[in-house]
């Protein structure tokens, strides 16, 4: 098995700053998701760098790190759903890459990111209703929150295309 040191460098250095910041988001309470958000997009810094089996071990590791280290479990639970779903659609951006016949990609990335979404989001939501919310809410309330995932789901994902376009696109080539 032959591992590039550079891959394993800034892998670790990635990896570093993805527990930092998961760590950081149980000290600054203010910011808990932005952190968080930050954290999980450095899953698809490796993903887009050295591709998705390397992603996912990252991914893996990132979650196995951030439970041993980090304060506050469930912010560990919640970037590994943030984790989940950016390595998901760099899986299916991967896999649209390969079928350069199929009509309407971008529409279906679009519809395959809001998939895996849900996938991940309303179990969540349904599952830890007693962990998330104080009081016993109504099923208006609950279509609510789930409606207003959507929408966070939209900024998060516009985030994620900020970060990979214009902060890594301007950091990438300093640092490899």
């Amino acid at each position: 098995m032959h591992v590039k040191a550079k891959t394993v460098a800034l892998g670790g250095l990635l990896l570093a700053l993805a527990i930092v910041f998961m760590a950081l988001g149980s000290i600054i309470e203010t910011s808990t998701l932005f952190l968080l958000a930050a954290a999980s997009f450095f899953v698809g810094i490796v993903v887009r760098e050295f591709g998705l089996k390397t992603g996912g071990a990252f991914y893996l590791a990132a979650v196995l790190l951030g439970a041993i280290t980090a304060p506050n479990k469930f912010y560990v639970l919640t970037f590994a759903a943030m984790g989940l779903y950016i390595w998901g659609i760099e899986a299916v951006w991967r896999w649209l890459e390969k079928h350069p016949e199929m009509m309407q990609r971008y529409k279906v990335f679009w519809i395959a990111k809001y998939v895996i979404f849900n996938i991940v989001y309303i179990p969540i939501v349904i599952l830890f209703r007693d962990m998330l919310f104080a009081q016993v809410i109504s099923a208006g309330i609950m279509a609510g929150v789930i409606v207003g995932g959507q929408i966070g789901l939209f900024i998060y994902d516009r985030a994620y295309d900020y970060v990979q376009v214009h902060l890594w696109g301007k950091i990438r080539g300093r640092v490899l």
